[in-house]
């Protein structure tokens, strides 16, 4: 082949790869404005491949009453994806041989229940059996918006009983990742704040990442909001204070300042490779050290994501295939899962749905009356209970938001905040409701009815 002719095929390959970047980014963008249009996702979103960007853009309202738009440069609170970068905090001081994933939480607190039987790992992974302070509604909703002190904090959760003996069970708790940071300061004698920035933000170069939210120059942070009813969020949120949430959902960010603490990671430039696997290792219900564990198209992704008041955040990484996917939100919506598996759908040209608006009617109560009960669904196992209330459907799952069932027709239902989500009944011979179908995230699953 001739020195011109590997020109022009050069030329040829460069031009396609172009093409196909194009593509995969109005595909991707498509798809974000398909979520916007129905009112699931206002703010920011990055998708990035093997060091290229794909998207990066703002979406919607960064501020309803003056009218400004979010923008890739527009700072969120990104809430629990705070307890990735505590993480990867704790493991840098384990690789520093300040701490091992072994010490005991007596080391630290000598006087905490049970403290010899509970290790750094145990609240890194949540195995810990710690009670979680973001239950205890009173004061999420009367004090969170105030200063605390560590004192005050630990007064929410040290002396309740453990929810099961450590490193047995799995339960997601905030408190657990506020013990983390307390015992960063005792370490590195340093606040969690300045530990953070000297080990991970300053060599990263996050410099639009910080903790007190409340101070941000309101010209470049989100104003958060929720919705009383629906989907209509209007409502603006109070800010938590930094020391209410502190190490496990303090800090704030941009979608590219996330972006550099995910090549910071890939390039194992905060912590070795060996320790990255530690922390992609499941230890209990799919969660490793400060991620969750999954697989998506045959590849490893090792996500987690983020609610407080107003703001909604998801992160998904793909190590192998250096995929990133960064969602944050200044509105509580619940779809950014399901957004962000749509986003990996179109990377990996796997089927997805664009969300269209869906219609619904009224049914008379008489119709609703027949579905209420008990339903049990397995893999994974859940039990769903539908009630009638003030004429309208709605359905309980064990341990999960209530949610309002909207009808498309007598016996299909969407869930009126996230209306991909779809529930169906179907009845026995004898005209008897027996089941209920549950479609989410492209996978549907039966409930047997148990009782009425």
């Amino acid at each position: 082949m001739s020195p011109l002719r590997n020109v022009y095929t050069l030329i040829l390959f460069v031009c396609s790869l172009n093409a196909f970047g194009q593509s995969k980014a109005h595909k991707l963008d498509e798809l974000m404005q398909a979520y916007r249009n129905v009112n699931e996702f206002n703010g920011s979103v990055l998708v990035s491949r093997q060091g290229e960007i794909l998207l990066k853009k703002g979406y919607g309202f960064r501020d309803r009453k003056l009218n400004a738009t979010n923008q890739p440069q527009t700072i969120f609170q990104i809430a629990s994806i705070t307890k990735t970068l505590t993480a990867t905090l704790v493991l840098k001081l384990v690789e520093l041989k300040k701490l091992t994933l072994h010490d005991k939480l007596s080391q630290f607190y000598p006087q905490y229940p049970h403290g010899d039987s509970i290790s750094l790992q145990d609240l890194l992974a949540h195995t810990a059996g710690i009670y979680n302070y973001t239950q205890d509604r009173e004061f999420m909703l009367q004090q969170a918006s105030k200063p605390a002190t560590e004192a005050n904090m630990l007064a929410l959760f040290q002396n309740k009983p453990l929810d099961f003996s450590p490193g047995t069970d799995w339960k997601y708790s905030n408190s657990g990742y506020s013990l983390l940071g307390y015992i960063i300061q005792k370490v590195t004698q340093m606040s969690y704040q300045q530990a953070l920035s000297t080990y991970v933000l300053k060599p990263l170069q996050m410099t639009q990442s910080g903790f007190d939210f409340s101070q941000v120059n309101p010209d470049k942070r989100a104003t958060g909001y929720y919705a009383q009813t629906g989907k209509e969020y209007t409502q603006q949120a109070p800010i938590v204070d930094s020391s209410v949430s502190f190490s496990a959902g303090s800090l704030y960010s941009t979608v590219e300042d996330l972006y550099r603490f995910h090549q910071g990671l890939q390039r194992h430039q905060i912590i070795s490779a060996s320790l990255q696997t530690e922390a992609y290792r499941p230890i209990r219900h799919q969660y490793g050290l400060g991620w969750m564990i999954d697989t998506v198209y045959g590849q490893r992704v090792v996500s987690h994501s983020g609610g407080i008041f107003g703001f909604r955040s998801n992160i998904a990484r793909l190590p192998a295939d250096d995929v990133c996917i960064i969602l944050l939100a200044n509105i509580e919506t619940p779809a950014l899962a399901e957004l962000t598996k749509g986003l990996l759908a179109v990377l990996y040209e796997q089927p997805y749905e664009l969300p269209v608006q869906k219609r619904s009617i009224s049914l008379p109560e008489s119709i609703l009356m027949s579905y209420r009960g008990t339903y049990e669904l397995s893999e994974p196992h859940l039990v769903i209970q539908v009630k009638v209330e003030d004429g309208q459907l709605i359905a309980y799952p064990v341990n999960g938001p209530r949610s309002v069932l909207v009808a498309e027709d007598k016996t299909h239902f969407f869930d009126q905040l996230q209306e991909s989500i779809r529930i169906w009944f179907e009845k026995d011979s004898s005209g008897r409701v027996d089941r209920m179908l549950l479609k989410m995230n492209g996978n549907t699953r039966i409930g047997k009815r148990k009782s009425d």
